[in-house]
């Protein structure tokens, strides 16, 4: 784990300008709140993937629609007592990424729950202007599998705590059609896609996960592709494998159709660190205070 160097971090923020020493607290408290318990505190994520200022959402990462305003939603999620709010640009164009920055800066007045913000994110000034805008940190994908060194400036500039790897991957194995046979655990593999899920990079993601944390990625954004959108369930069998192999907090995404799924991915101690929802809340199919308090009956601990 890489830190930023600097002053002692402050214990009160009173703005919502960057301090990667302030989120570091925040940071170490949420990955660490519920130990005096004997359980650690999982945290319920609600995703808002924007496109030219509009929140969206499609199925396996396409047929994208309308879910609203993102300023409205996250003030919604906020109150409903979401733990971070995750924005994704999947524009990821010099124009898109202006207004998501924009709608950052807008949010972050209103809520004080962290934020993470990603797509179309390249360098270190990219990751600057992010936090500028009242991001707490940042997520890369494309460009992250395209120069993995990134990983470590943005490490060395602002410390691990404040860099997300999203991996979105992919099953590279399956049972043929009409086949009887399970595929083993130990025959499964995945690989990391970039692009928005369009291009598959022929890299296995959980080694791409290893690599990542050992440059400095504090944290891992898992979005399974195969289960985006469908209401199936996550891929347990994939965030599994990525949770056995790093040290860092993992968070499941892609797939959360009921309540019960999004408590199975939590509990335990081979349980996700966060899981991430969209189409449940943001089609109000339910909501995150309901989320918690089903995931806590089945004996997850959570935060209010």
């Amino acid at each position: 784990m890489i830190f930023a160097a600097g002053a002692p971090p402050p214990i009160i923020r009173n703005t919502r300008q960057p301090n990667p020493h302030v989120y570091c607290v925040r940071w170490i408290i949420s990955r660490f709140s519920g130990k005096l318990s004997g359980m650690q505190a999982k945290r319920i994520i609600p995703c808002l993937d924007v496109d030219d200022g509009r929140v969206v959402k499609g199925k396996k990462f396409k047929g994208l629609e309308d879910a609203g305003d993102p300023v409205e939603l996250a003030r919604r999620y906020n109150d409903d007592g979401a733990d971070e709010l995750c924005f994704l640009d999947i524009g990821a164009s010099y124009k898109s990424r202006a207004t998501l920055l924009d709608v950052v800066s807008r949010v972050a007045k209103e809520v004080f729950v962290p934020l993470c913000v990603g797509g179309g994110i390249r360098t270190v000034e990219d990751m600057r202007q992010a936090m500028n805008a009242g991001a707490d940190k940042v997520s890369v994908c494309t460009s992250a599998l395209q120069r993995p060194l990134l990983l470590s400036e943005m490490a060395k500039a602002y410390g691990s705590q404040c860099v997300v790897l999203s991996i979105d991957a992919a099953r590279a194995a399956a049972p043929a059609a009409g086949s009887a046979a399970p595929v083993e655990p130990e025959a499964l593999r995945w690989y990391a896609w970039s692009h928005g899920g369009r291009t598959d990079t022929g890299i296995d993601a959980i080694q791409w996960a290893i690599q990542a944390v050992e440059l400095g990625a504090g944290e891992i954004l898992l979005n399974s592709i195969d289960a985006d959108g469908t209401g199936a369930g996550y891929d347990l069998e994939l965030t599994q494998a990525i949770i056995k192999a790093v040290p860092v907090p993992v968070i499941a995404s892609g797939g959360a159709g009921t309540l019960d799924q999004i408590a199975g991915v939590l509990l335990g101690s081979e349980g996700a660190d966060a899981a991430l929802v969209a189409s449940l809340v943001h089609f109000g199919k339910t909501t995150i205070r309901e989320i918690k308090k089903y995931a806590e009956a089945k004996g997850v601990c959570v935060r209010w």
